[in-house]
């Protein structure tokens, strides 16, 4: 794809806005990947502007937008520049568009890595890349762990749900190992909660372990193969930075983690009770069991640390009400991606077209179309979010430390990958039915005339992995719109196009804006999100977790 047409457009537009620097640009290859099919041309106003945005953000300049680079602060200058010709306010830290994210960058260091089981006399050590990965150590720049190790299955504590994976296994002083996912008998919610990395890690800690090893099965590698991600094992991971410098929930307790891919399951679990194909299949059937394993493991390996500080992108559109107009509904859109890696096909930047400067384009264009008419009388926030890739941290900041009054959110509307590669005549709510933002979807679908189809994929808990739980987990109640199911011409799967979309393209570099993108689906898309914004900026109440629902149960007001 040639990006010569945008070059001198771009650097005019980030020479505008200045509120912080931007570094020199270096020479940089231009992806080579081809279009799927010819793209569609955009047609209407908003179809142009979103298409010209995506172009912009997703152009070879921006360097995959990596949390942290010259790429990512280069994006957010263009989003404020477009927030300021919306006619948005700033609304970040001290009269800026941007908030400050203060983060930890850590990387994993090739020398001193080590996963080695002692077992009956053997001694076996993993390849470092080609059968496990150390895990990135926010808190020691060297560490090594030696002792028993435990399987835990999954490391699922639901006692409401009568499953405890802990039960009769002594962790203290032990190295767990843990299966990632939860039980496929437990409701879509309490899977979603419970596959949750951090509420595993809070587990084991709870429970004395002082290692793990996260112990991918083959339906973890069916859409992500352990080659694919390991190949980036260089880039960076990071946390959360405290007043103090230090990282946030990065359990320090647990000394050493490392992932394992599954071709290496039978390495870890040599000579125990069990086979890794036997454990496998009980990890389908739901019949999990913990157990002691013989001999010991061996946990080692390097982190370089240094502190680094990435920005939110935020904006308001003042609510017309003196009263209301001191709540806000919140819109997301994450800005980052996953910057340049592993050369495919001659190509190493990771552009993120749909992943997800499309989201933050359509962001923008729900943000003109609410400015174009009466403002609501709640305001709006619209947030371009930093480090979602990276774990949602930059949503996490922006819930945890709002540059609005505490307590003042009343709705989070998130856009995340939208995958609009063929004609829907639908969308895909996902959070939706926890809370009263199903009525306002309902009313603002009937009027926008788009049909509303279920999760097609509930196993993926998307409702925890994407920026809506950093509110949730607050108590905001939230929406994630997907792409539709349905075909609108009867020719062209937007489910088949999405599977193509996942297998070739997620997180490489032909997520490109050259894919054929449905410019009126996105279209229709923001004009949904303007159009929820509005009857909740308008409502009376803010909108309130349905009783007995489990998130607003765990979060919501009241909650223990």
């Amino acid at each position: 794809m040639s990006r010569s047409a945008f070059a001198l457009l771009l650097l005019v537009l980030a020479a505008c806005q200045r509120e912080a620097p931007v570094p020199a640009e270096p020479a940089l290859k231009v992806s080579a990947q081809a279009p799927v099919e010819e793209a569609p041309k955009p047609k209407t106003d908003a179809e142009r502007r979103i298409a010209g945005d995506v172009a912009q953000l997703a152009d070879d300049r921006m360097e995959g937008r990596e949390t942290g680079t010259r790429g990512f602060d280069l994006a957010a200058e263009y989003v404020a520049k477009r927030f300021r010709e919306i006619g948005l306010a700033p609304a970040g830290d001290a009269g800026t568009y941007f908030q400050a994210v203060p983060l930890l960058e850590a990387r994993i260091e090739k020398a001193g890595a080590e996963l080695r089981v002692r077992r009956n006399g053997r001694d076996i050590a993993l390849r470092f890349q080609d059968q496990f990965l150390p895990a990135a150590n926010f808190n020691v720049a060297e560490h090594r762990v030696e002792a028993p190790a435990v399987f835990v299955g999954q490391g699922v504590h639901a006692p409401e749900l009568d499953h405890d994976d802990f039960a009769g296994l002594d962790l203290k002083g032990k190295i767990a190992v843990v299966f990632g996912g939860a039980p496929a008998r437990f409701d879509n919610d309490r899977r979603a909660f419970h596959s949750s990395s951090r509420e595993k890690l809070r587990n084991l800690v709870a429970r004395g372990a002082v290692g793990m090893v996260f112990v991918n099965t083959p339906e973890d590698e069916a859409g992500s193969p352990w080659a694919q991600d390991a190949a980036n094992w260089q880039e960076s991971s990071m946390r959360l930075r405290g007043a103090d410098g230090k990282g946030l929930w990065t359990f320090p307790e647990l000394r050493g983690i490392a992932y394992v891919s599954a071709a290496s399951a039978d390495l870890i679990f040599a000579d125990g009770p069990r086979t890794a194909a036997q454990l496998f299949d009980a990890a389908r059937a739901g019949t999990l069991k913990g157990f002691a394993l013989p001999g010991t493991m061996t946990l080692a390996g390097r982190t370089s640390m240094k502190p680094i500080e990435s920005r939110n992108v935020v904006a308001r559109l003042p609510g017309s009400d003196p009263v209301l107009g001191g709540e806000s509904t919140v819109f997301t859109a994450h800005l980052d991606h996953i910057g340049i890696g592993a050369a495919v096909d001659g190509d190493t930047i990771r552009n993120g077209a749909l992943d997800n400067a499309l989201g933050v384009s359509i962001m923008l264009e729900a943000a003109h179309a609410l400015k174009a008419g009466a403002a609501p009388k709640r305001s709006t926030l619209f947030v371009a979010t930093t480090a979602e890739e990276k774990g949602l941290l930059g949503a996490e900041w922006f819930a945890t430390h709002p540059t609005t009054a505490a307590g003042t959110m009343v709705a989070n509307i998130n856009i995340d990958m939208p995958v609009l590669l063929a004609p829907s005549k639908d969308v895909v709510p996902v959070g939706v039915e926890h809370s009263s933002l199903k009525q306002v979807l309902d009313a603002a679908a009937k009027e926008i005339a788009v049909q509303q189809s279920p999760d097609p994929y509930p196993e993926e808990v998307v409702f925890v992995r994407s920026d809506q739980y950093a509110f949730i987990r607050t108590g905001v109640p939230a929406v994630y719109l997907m792409g539709g199911m349905v075909s609108a011409d009867g020719e062209r799967d937007p489910k088949r196009a999405l599977q193509n979309f996942v297998r070739k393209h997620y997180h490489q570099p032909s997520d490109e804006a050259s894919l054929p993108i449905v410019w009126s689906d996105a279209a229709r898309l923001a004009a949904l999100n303007a159009r929820i914004a509005r009857i909740v900026g308008d409502a009376k109440e803010r909108p309130t977790w349905n009783a007995g629902d489990f998130f607003g149960g765990k979060f919501g007001a009241g909650a223990p």
